[in-house]
């Protein structure tokens, strides 16, 4: 039922991101851009709206958004339940699973933070 709703609410929205596109490009490129203002993409050297712009509201960009959403269900923690074996990234860039780091019976304990 969950991945139904998302489902919908992904595809209305690109339907609407996609008319609205076609009816007012400069309104939606300018939207776009500003999202990129407070994403500091457009700091990037290489940054043009014109390679990627156009693929939002695309159907690669529902099937991506479709996958990152659906996937995300899966990743739910709830009390009293097996926590989720959410894939991370290590520091030498390896692909594994929090689960992973597990060790015999001691707990495993995440320390999340950054440095700015």
């Amino acid at each position: 039922l969950q991945k139904i709703l998302i489902l919908l609410q992904v595809t209305l929205s690109v339907v609407v991101g996609k008319t609205l596109m076609i009816l007012f490009p400069n309104a939606v490129k300018r939207y776009i851009l500003k999202m990129g203002e407070k994403s500091r993409m457009n700091q990037n050297p290489k940054f043009s709206y014109e390679n990627w712009g156009p693929t939002f509201f695309s159907f690669k960009y529902l099937q991506f958004v479709l996958k990152v959403k659906w996937k995300r269900l899966e990743d739910e923690a709830f009390e009293g339940h097996p926590a989720p074996n959410t894939p991370v990234v290590t520091l030498g860039g390896e692909l594994c699973h929090v689960l992973d780091f597990m060790k015999d019976d001691r707990p495993l304990i995440l320390n999340f933070g950054s440095c700015t």
